[in-house]
């Protein structure tokens, strides 16, 4: 570490003097540690702001320039992070670090080599009176929210050789537009070629894919152009990748002015793909549905003061249901941001409590069957946060280990998802990283379920002290007997006895094995009984439901029509509003079975 931070010294200091973009990059590929090239990022703005204006001009263009092709995204975001964070330790150095990073986030940012959302998640984060969050202000009131506000960043420190990106960008605009007119490719490509600018191809990348969406007539023209380019090597295969991801991030964007942006990309990514040209495993994941926007900040502040006054009722009532319902009106729409807000400020409030109260905060994470991956980025950002709250709590460490342990026994998160939190924090010395290994260590030790389970006295489950195995045999053993011919209300009663409302989406999947396997539809009626008591909820319910989905495949193995079988049990809970519509489908899966069993 302590190497190539002085070897990234030694690299922006030959930059600033030679200019060399392309040599630059090769340098720091030649370094060959890509999960530290945040501390990169970070020295190169560092150190451009106790200089001149042309040395600041000089890093922005070369983080442009180095972004996805030498330095992927997340360390660029991770560079940032680092700055804003040790804002309060530049300023003793550099006296205008406030307005001076201010202005390289917000240049960044139109730069696209920064998401917007950074403001939003590092406002949340940092302390409010760190100089950190000055700088986000001065960001987000100062530069991007002043008109023109684009051209004036552009500018601000003299542009790239009397050449702005806005002017770079223009340019290319110019081209592509002459060229849809003329189809001249030849005469294209020597465009290209003059407007010398090797490390910004991804932007003639993205701007050719735009207009060949926008244009749609154009579009056998423009795919004609871009494959000449591939294959006479005048683009290179990193900038056509980060040209094509570039669009892939904006699709959302795009999809409002562009009708089925979505599938038309997809079409283009498909015949480049075929055309041999473009390698789709480079390219990011496109979802077929659009991903939902991110909140405004007020939106997010509110219902962070909303969900802290949620669970401190929740302390002293100890009522999930209420919570769940709470919860349920205040994030009607289920939006992944709140979740991660209320996932964090659960658990910081309960690192705050006693025992009690983590037993409580992780019966809860269990009950309310959030999405894996919001509560994943709930801890990821508790992580980020640890050395902070480390100052009020010394046991933090200590305590993030148990509920990130006690969520993976609990099957709130599975064993893969710790890898990609691990992912996150890869520095040794970091508390991030020791955090995990401190976890897995847990996880790994003898009788470590059951230890975990009682790290905090098991309060949450009433103090029964049953292990997560217990209670998988209690309640294999109560629908076996149930089968047999076992009365409904004992084995209604046996189900509320166990004091584990959280847990009822094992009493639902396994019943839904036995209705698949067995065809016993005296499980579907105890089902019935306990849905309509209200003893297990609508989330319990299609937790259990998406539960057994997942073991289809090895079900199927045994029973071959279990697919056919499941789609019969989905079509009949949705018709009883068993199931969250946004989970399953109303639409019938296999009308014919339904209305065979119906009669039976």
């Amino acid at each position: 570490m302590d190497e190539y931070r002085k070897k990234s010294v030694v690299i922006v200091e030959e930059y600033f003097a030679n200019d060399d973009v392309v040599s630059t990059a090769n340098e720091l590929r030649e370094l060959g540690m890509p999960n530290y090239d945040y501390c990169f990022v970070k020295k190169l703005v560092s150190m451009a702001m106790d200089r001149h204006n042309k040395e600041k001009e000089m890093a922005a263009v070369l983080l442009s320039s180095l972004y996805a092709d030498v330095i992927c995204p997340s360390q660029v975001y991770k560079g940032f992070s680092k700055l804003v964070e040790c804002v309060d330790d530049l300023v003793v150095d550099i006296p205008n670090v406030v307005d001076t990073l201010a202005l390289f986030i917000a240049r960044a940012i139109i730069d696209d080599i920064l998401p917007p959302i950074f403001l939003t998640k590092k406002m949340i984060i940092l302390p409010k009176d760190s100089k950190g969050v000055e700088v986000i202000r001065r960001t987000q009131k100062g530069y991007l929210s002043i008109p023109y506000h684009t051209e004036i960043i552009e500018k601000r420190w003299g542009g790239s050789k009397n050449k702005t990106v806005e002017d770079v960008k223009a340019n290319i605009t110019t081209l592509l537009t002459e060229f849809v007119v003329s189809g001249d490719k030849k005469e294209a490509c020597m465009c290209i070629k003059e407007l010398n600018v090797p490390y910004f191809h991804h932007e003639i990348m993205k701007r050719a894919l735009i207009l060949a969406m926008e244009r749609q007539k154009a579009e056998g023209k423009i795919l004609e152009l871009l494959r000449m380019v591939a294959k006479e090597g005048l683009i290179n295969s990193s900038q056509i990748n980060k040209g094509f991801n570039r669009v892939i991030e904006t699709i959302d964007d795009l999809s409002l002015d562009i009708p089925n942006a979505r599938q038309i990309l997809h079409s283009l990514i498909s015949k480049c793909a075929s055309e041999g040209w473009l390698s789709v495993s480079s390219l990011k994941y496109l979802s077929v549905e659009p991903k939902k926007r991110p909140l405004e900040e007020g939106v997010a502040k509110s219902f962070k003061m909303k969900a802290q006054a949620i669970i401190q009722e929740y302390f002293l009532s100890r009522d999930t249901i209420e919570v769940y319902n709470c919860l349920d009106s205040e994030n009607s729409t289920s939006s992944s941001e709140l979740n991660v807000v209320f996932v964090k400020r659960l658990i910081n409030l309960a690192m705050d409590r006693k025992n009690k109260e983590k037993e409580m905060a992780s019966v809860l994470l269990s009950s309310l069957s959030l999405p894996a991956e919001d509560v994943v980025n709930g801890f990821i950002m508790l992580i980020e946060s640890a050395d902070d709250t480390a100052l009020d709590n010394p046991i933090i460490v200590d305590d993030l280990v148990k509920f990130l342990a006690r969520a993976v026994i609990d099957e709130v998160i599975s064993p893969s998802h710790l890898e990609d939190i691990g992912n996150q924090f890869m520095e040794c010395d970091s508390k991030g990283n020791q955090i995990i290994q401190m976890t897995k260590s847990l996880l790994k030790a003898r009788l470590s379920g059951e230890r975990i389970l009682r790290c905090w006295g098991g309060e949450g489950s009433k103090g029964n002290g049953w292990t997560v195995d217990d209670v998988k045999d209690k309640i294999g053993k109560l629908l076996e007997e149930y089968e047999c011919g076992g009365e409904l209300t004992e084995a209604f009663r046996c189900i509320k006895e166990l004091g584990m409302p959280f847990f009822h989406h094992e009493v639902v999947k396994k019943a839904l094995v036995i209705v698949v396997e067995k065809k016993n539809e005296r499980l579907w009626k105890l089902l019935e009984e306990c849905f309509n008591s209200g003893l297990i909820t609508v989330n319990q319910m299609t937790k259990g439901f998406i539960r057994f989905e997942e073991s289809l495949d090895d079900l199927a193995l045994d029973v071959p029509e279990a697919k056919q079988q499941f789609s019969c049990c989905v079509y009949k809970a949705n018709n009883l509003d068993w199931l969250d519509s946004s989970s399953f489908s109303n639409e019938p899966r296999d009308l014919l079975n339904v209305g065979n069993q119906s009669k039976d």
